[in-house]
């Protein structure tokens, strides 16, 4: 398989980029755009907070199954009309747009409805729980005129997108490696006020609402190499296993995958939720230096020279002159640069998640759907469904034609 070709983005296509522009800025000017959250559980009430920043939105209906999170939801925004069926909420004429921040099971319906309805959309990552739910409403929300957006919020964060533009130009060499981790010592196991409850709060656990690991974590992280070399993956292979939290769970607590594209560049995603000690991590590998994604910093494999009576102390710390080498031996250990790096960005914060929401409402009342985002998103969210895919079938898995798109 070759690479994405006129399916990959530059820079100048990206959201943030075009948010800022002056005409841009002043299509938006004095417009507002009414909004409906479905699900204003643990992401969606963040999605509520970002929102009460964003002087163009108005929150103007919830609905939620759940009372306790629609009240939540409701003490943000306590002039918003409630519901307990989202159909409701997208009969609602007062409804310009909605986000859908529910269960993975429930993304490919409720957007399709919301399609339907003739509104605008973000719903949150990963697209839909199947491959075909993904390529099914990356096709409708490419015809239906309205404004898709996946919560993939990579996508609009500045310190990622000027790192991988300037890993696209080339400027820290060829990419030889993408390596993306995220680790935590927890059971994503939440509290129940009653057993009743337990698969509507949990279910990130049970494979009915939840691909786990892979499309909760991984959907993120994949985008990163597809950015870094401008190709799609055309093979995956891994491993996945309970080994840890063995309390009635039906998703992996641990997962290893490897990608591997036509350039034979190999990009991991490593899971763990019983050990936190690497925390999270996504770093582009170049011949000549590696790239921190979500710390916005550069380390160059030739770092800038010490002066010398810091190289000297530096060397006597960490007792190079009784390195096994000088004495005639034919191995010496590697070890990683003593460096903290070169910020590419000091001035970032966050994680796109505000811009991401601001870019949505943006474009709601422009009319004018982001270029490239949903293409991203789409390839993000399939192939973390088919890293998944190859971990329960415990086979290499090479990435399907059919779900390849302009």
């Amino acid at each position: 398989m070759g690479g994405l070709g006129a399916a990959g983005i530059a820079l100048s296509a990206l959201p943030i980029v075009e948010a800022c522009s002056p005409d841009k800025k002043a299509a938006v000017v004095g417009g507002k755009v009414r909004l409906g959250l479905i699900g204003p559980g643990s992401r969606g009430q963040l999605h509520l907070a970002n929102l009460q920043q964003i002087v163009n939105a108005e929150v103007v209906a919830l609905c939620d199954i759940y009372q306790p999170n629609l009240e939540k939801g409701l003490e943000m925004f306590p002039n918003a009309k409630s519901y307990t069926d989202y159909r409701a909420l997208l009969e609602d004429k007062d409804v310009d747009g909605v986000i859908i921040a529910t269960p993975l099971n429930e993304h490919y319906h409720m957007a399709m409805d919301a399609m339907s309805a003739g509104k605008h959309v973000l719903c949150e990552k990963a697209m839909a729980y199947t491959m075909d739910e993904c390529l099914d409403m990356y096709r409708t929300a490419q015809s239906c005129g309205k404004v898709f957006i996946i919560g993939q919020q990579r996508l609009f964060d500045p310190k990622y997108l000027k790192a991988l533009d300037s890993v696209r130009k080339g400027e820290y060499g060829p990419v030889v490696n993408v390596r993306n981790y995220w680790f935590r010592n927890a059971d994503w196991r939440r509290e129940v006020p009653s057993p009743e409850y337990e698969r509507l709060i949990n279910w990130r656990l049970y494979r009915e609402y939840s691909r786990g690991l892979m499309t909760e974590l991984a959907c993120h992280q994949l985008q990163n190499g597809i950015f870094a070399t401008g190709e799609l993956p055309c093979k995956v292979m891994g491993s996945g296993n309970i080994i840890y939290w063995k309390d009635g769970r039906e998703v992996y607590d641990n997962v290893s995958v490897i990608y591997t594209f036509p350039s034979g560049v190999n990009m991991t995603f490593e899971s763990v939720i019983s050990n936190k000690h690497f925390g999270m991590g996504e770093q582009i590998l170049c011949k000549e230096g590696t790239v921190d994604l979500p710390n916005g910093r550069y380390f160059p494999e030739v770092p800038p020279k010490k002066t010398a009576i810091r190289q000297l102390l530096g060397e006597i710390e960490k007792g190079v002159f009784s390195n096994p080498a000088f004495a005639g031996t034919s191995w010496a250990p590697e070890t990683a640069e003593d460096t903290s790096g070169i910020s590419i960005m000091p001035e970032a914060s966050g994680d796109g998640s505000l811009e991401m929401m601001q870019a949505f409402c943006d474009a709601c009342i422009s009319g004018v759907q982001p270029e490239g985002v949903l293409r991203e998103a789409y390839y993000g969210s399939i192939l973390s469904i088919l890293g998944d895919e190859a971990l329960l079938q415990r086979k290499i898995l090479e990435f399907p034609e059919k779900y390849r798109v302009d």
